[in-house]
């Protein structure tokens, strides 16, 4: 018998290894993104994890997606963090007792914290039908679909501050790319002393470089808001008079949208009006290009609801509004052209992976995390961004640098963006899931 090619044995290997790193963080009803640093349920990680179960696991897929909508609050967030009652007070930090869900009036039962990460929960419960449509999933969307509903009800209604009909962001963490530079001048405003930080115990600089990791100074700012949000009891009516961050984040506003987009192909499914979506993902997409594109810049940018302006951080985050199947050719022109300059380096053979943040930038750090490293979620969003709007060499290329990552470094959490080097959790589930996507969708 011949023997393989080189590359039918790495999508062996990167097969079985993102197979058993995912059944390895399997949690009798979710999966955990790493048991060292991430043991509870995670809200976006669900999602992500969710697409790549579907090749393998579609049982587990709708699991995934089904206990995490179960802790949805009945105002409709989805919370970033589901806790396993099952592991003990100060496992992680902050933890249930810091969040103190229970003050809410609207929490579940179940222990969450009180903020929510991007919606991209839609566009994963369709494409987990798309790989494996069954009656079975038929049903999971009817059960998931009015909840769906509620979690973009949720985002473009409570979280309007702005008033445009954009989804704001009460702290970096919503946003997915916790310590991103995008945050640095929102965060300044923000008054905390690092000093603060001594009466809690870190556990991601346990499992991980401190170098590599927020500092004290921000996460001392991290917990100042999250405190003042649960002073609030989490309520949502007067985050414009005084909540130290409110932020248009272009990465949520565009899962938004595609997420209205997703929500029309799934209520064909279910029986549901497709227009509503239709019209409310155009209004989306109309609304993020009026409010967070930089004709100037020629990218998308966050923006301070504090100030006013846009921030000039360019980072990963400005190319994500492609994943908006309707962006218009002016916007995806600019941001094909951003993604391929030297500040990103995307090209259809990528000659090092695609960096978080402008490598050109002087705040750039190749070790620290969302300053500069690779991560697979968001080659995996910008990738899917390409393939709609026409450009299958370049996502040929991005596919190609997603898999040379992990089949040389392993299903890690995130990647130096020069050398790939393998950073953060050496088995996180995201990274597996999604390279199992990759694989099964060249």
């Amino acid at each position: 018998m011949p023997r393989p090619a080189r590359g039918d044995e790495r999508t062996a290997a990167v097969h079985r290894l993102a197979l058993a790193t995912l059944d390895a963080n399997w949690e009798h009803d979710h999966t955990v993104p790493s048991r060292t640093l991430y043991p509870h349920q995670w809200s976006w990680d669900s999602a992500f994890i969710a697409v790549g179960l579907a090749h393998v696991r579609p049982d587990r897929a709708w699991r995934e997606l089904r206990t995490l909508f179960t802790a949805q609050w009945a105002d409709g967030r989805v919370p970033h963090i589901v806790f396993n009652p099952a592991l003990r007070v100060g496992s992680y930090f902050p933890g249930p007792e810091f969040w103190d869900s229970a003050r809410a009036d609207e929490a579940p039962p179940v222990a969450t914290s009180g903020m929510v990460q991007p919606p991209v929960h839609a566009l994963a419960a369709w494409l987990v039908h798309r790989r494996a449509p069954t009656e079975a999933s038929v049903q999971a969307l009817r059960w998931l679909y009015p909840r769906l509903v509620a979690q973009q009800r949720y985002l473009t209604v409570r979280r309007d501050v702005g008033g445009a009909g954009l989804a704001c962001i009460v702290h970096p963490w919503e946003s997915g790319l916790d310590n991103s530079p995008a945050w640095d001048a929102p965060l300044a405003a923000v008054p905390a002393d690092a000093a603060v930080m001594r009466a809690y115990r870190r556990h991601d600089t346990t499992h991980a470089d401190a170098a590599h990791r927020p500092t004290d100074l921000d996460y001392a700012r991290y917990v100042a808001i999250v405190a003042a949000y649960r002073e609030a009891r989490y309520r949502d009516s007067g985050l414009a008079g005084g909540h130290p961050f409110l932020v248009e984040c272009p990465l949520v506003n565009a899962a938004l949208g595609a997420a209205e987009h997703a929500l029309a192909r799934i209520a064909t499914v279910v029986g549901a009006d497709p227009g509503p979506h239709r019209d409310r993902a155009a209004r989306i997409t109309e609304t993020v290009v009026a409010r967070l594109y930089d004709p100037a810049t020629g990218t998308f940018h966050p923006r301070d609801l504090r100030t006013g302006r846009l921030v000039p951080a360019r980072t990963a985050l400005g190319l994500l509004p492609l994943i908006l199947p309707d962006l218009p050719a002016r916007q995806v022109g600019a941001v094909l052209a951003e993604a391929c300059s030297v500040r990103f380096g995307l090209a259809a053979r990528m000659a090092r992976p695609l960096p978080s943040h402008d490598r050109t930038a002087p705040d750039f750090e190749p070790l620290r995390y969302w300053r500069g490293p690779s991560w697979l979620n968001i080659a995996w969003l910008l990738r899917l961004g390409l393939r709609l709007h026409h450009r299958p060499d370049l996502a040929a290329g991005l596919r190609e640098s997603m898999l040379d990552l992990v089949a040389r470094a392993g299903c890690h959490e995130y990647f130096h963006p020069d050398t790939g080097a393998g950073l953060g959790s050496p088995a996180f589930s995201w990274t597996a899931s999604l390279a199992l996507d990759a694989l099964a969708d060249g």
